[in-house]
């Protein structure tokens, strides 16, 4: 464990304190990171059993989990994600979402959902894809959706973008209390799938039509290059910081919209 030396300098750089029985534990529950295989697993959901991720190989998948059915705030989550499935469709993008309830209570809640409630100009909204039962928190626990400060019982806002080969891509964590940001969660998927296409990175904030960012130069002749404006559509404002323009329908034709 750390002296108070120690703790204080952690305090200044920024960084948290752990004890080692915290730094056990999250090195118990193996939380997936980006860049690792999406955890496998078999459940039981409303659309049917899945065996995940093979059963979504060649597709992009969001998982997301919620607190709880009968809540408000994952009510208004579950008729936006309902309301755009198919424009997530569009973009070879399947939803999956997953919470630590048992199936009857997903199937009542779902459709009391289409039944009675509006939101916004939202109404009689079906959400078709699968919903997870997950009663004994295993999946929860192993893809790291239980945040026992914010609450041991209920799974956060947990977010996770996963390719076609399944691989993790994104994660997202929001707490109980606040709600997602859909066309956030959009142009991630827009974006890593442009990033993937054209071996380009995207800038803060980006949206198709804007420029994106070209790959660091691979030489100090190419950065030079670039720097004298010697690279056909490239603007540099340094050797480090070079755009691209690459318009919606390029993007849009790359990804295979």
């Amino acid at each position: 464990m750390p002296n108070k030396t120690q703790q204080i300098n952690q305090q200044m750089r920024g960084d948290s304190y752990m004890s080692t029985d915290t730094v056990t534990e999250v090195v118990a529950t193996g939380m997936p990171r980006i860049g690792d295989p999406a955890p496998d697993f078999t459940a039981v959901t409303t659309q049917g059993d899945i065996n995940f991720p093979g059963d979504y190989e060649g597709s992009w998948v969001i998982l997301f989990s919620h607190p709880a059915d009968f809540t408000p705030v994952c009510t208004s989550e579950f008729m936006t994600f309902a309301s755009m499935e198919d424009e997530f469709a569009e973009l070879n993008t399947k939803l999956v979402g997953l919470s630590i309830d048992g199936l009857y209570s997903h199937i009542a809640w779902l459709r009391t959902i289409k039944e009675k409630i509006t939101f916004r100009d939202m109404q009689n909204v079906e959400v078709k894809f699968p919903l997870i039962e997950d009663i004994t928190m295993e999946i929860a626990q192993k893809y790291g959706m239980i945040m026992p400060g914010e609450d041991s019982t209920k799974a956060v806002r947990a977010v996770f973008v996963i390719d076609p080969k399944g691989m993790i891509r994104t994660i997202i964590y929001y707490p109980l209390s606040l709600g997602r940001n859909f066309d956030e969660l959009k142009r991630v998927i827009v974006a890593l799938q442009t990033a993937d296409a054209l071996s380009i990175a995207t800038p803060a904030d980006w949206r198709p039509g804007e420029r994106v960012i070209v790959p660091p130069a691979g030489s100090c002749g190419t950065a030079q290059d670039r720097v004298e404006g010697k690279e056909d559509g490239v603007t540099c404002e340094d050797w480090f910081f070079c755009t691209k323009e690459v318009t919606e329908e390029e993007v849009y034709a790359a990804i295979g919209k």
